[in-house]
């Protein structure tokens, strides 16, 4: 399964916080964003509790995230 992750980061941390996220495995791509998000990246995982696992155990301890917003991707 895939996901984009949308990713707040504290001010100034985008740019770090891209490129660390984007050298996780799993990890397809990560940019720096305008908006009310900071990052997106596009995550790839084998099922949904591994994407969770990704998300939570990996993205939210970089330094600099605050928030994180997951979006799985459906075909219709």
């Amino acid at each position: 399964m895939e996901a984009y992750v949308l990713v707040q980061t504290e001010v100034g941390a985008a740019a770090d916080v891209s490129d660390e996220i984007g050298a996780f495995e799993g990890v397809l791509s990560a940019e720096a964003i305008t908006g009310p998000y900071d990052v997106i990246a596009r995550l790839q995982a084998e099922n949904v509790d591994a994407l969770g696992k990704l998300v939570v155990s990996r993205i939210h301890l970089v330094a600099g995230v605050t928030r994180t917003l997951t979006c799985p991707i459906v075909h219709l």
